[in-house]
């Protein structure tokens, strides 16, 4: 059993001088997955047998908090740590097996796998992507031209988005989720991949979304851009919230709480 298991849910303590968006609950989330089975060795070095079946993976495991108006969010923990998770059970594309979100607009989410249609051309993505936001065929018609210009793809808009880089593409998605300020955006390791030019002006996207009302969630492994975007940080670890508050307290426990390559540790 552990500490959460054992105190149990946490109370969601909301702060009523703000405008509370995202509610997050005791929230569960469990997978079944098959396992194939591996060799084991028993307490006398002897081998185990293989076994399959299914196996149920905590993925969030009493995760609590409240998210507000203008706030910037930072999510942050190792890989398989739950923060992908987290966020598709706030988008609702995860049904928590326990726990419940609540939010006060549908939030979108925009991540590297954000769907587009690689056999269309960029230009056929812009209008549907804008399409899907919401926009008008005209207001779509409005924004294209700032919005390929943002993605740097004026030579490139007219070809199939399957002959685009990855880092065309995450620049494309991006560029057609933020031509819109949002109540509530989700970005997944979308700033990952682009230079140094392109993620400084993706930061100040962000922060414009935010200051325009706007609640934004942020998971990446770049710390220089939590640091530089955020107004608070999350910290998953296991499937746990770990801490929650000012993101250089926050990033400075988590790196500590890293393990050291060999060659510094000596």
């Amino acid at each position: 059993m552990d500490v959460t298991d054992e105190l149990g849910p946490l109370p969601v303590v909301v702060d009523h001088t703000r405008k509370p968006v995202v509610v997050v609950e005791d929230v569960h989330v469990t997978y079944r997955v098959y396992s194939s089975g591996k060799r084991a060795r028993g307490s006398d070095g002897a081998l185990l047998k293989k076994t399959r079946g299914l196996r149920e993976v905590r993925a969030l495991r009493g995760v609590s908090f409240v998210a507000y108006e203008n706030e910037s969010i930072g999510v942050i923990g190792p890989n398989g740590s739950g923060k992908s998770t987290l966020m598709r059970a706030i988008v609702g594309l995860t049904p928590p097996a326990a726990g419940a979100v609540y939010a006060t607009s549908r939030p979108n989410l925009l991540g590297i796998g954000a769907a587009l249609i690689s056999e269309l051309s960029g230009e056929r993505n812009i209008v549907l992507g804008g399409l899907a936001l919401g926009f008008s065929r005209a207001e779509v018609a409005a924004m294209r031209d700032e919005i390929v210009a943002f993605a740097e793809l004026e030579d490139f808009i007219d070809l199939p988005m399957k002959t685009y880089s990855s880092g065309m593409s995450a620049r494309l998605k991006f560029s057609i989720a933020a031509s819109r300020n949002h109540e509530i955006l989700i970005i997944d390791e979308a700033l990952s991949v682009g230079d140094r030019r392109f993620r400084d002006r993706s930061e100040a996207r962000i922060r414009e979304i935010r200051d325009n009302a706007g609640t934004v969630f942020l998971v990446s492994h770049s710390m220089s851009s939590i640091r530089s975007t955020c107004s608070r940080v999350i910290w998953i670890n296991q499937g746990v919230l770990v801490m929650d508050g000012d993101p250089d307290e926050v990033i400075a426990a988590y790196e500590e709480s890293r393990p050291r390559p060999l060659s510094q540790g000596r």
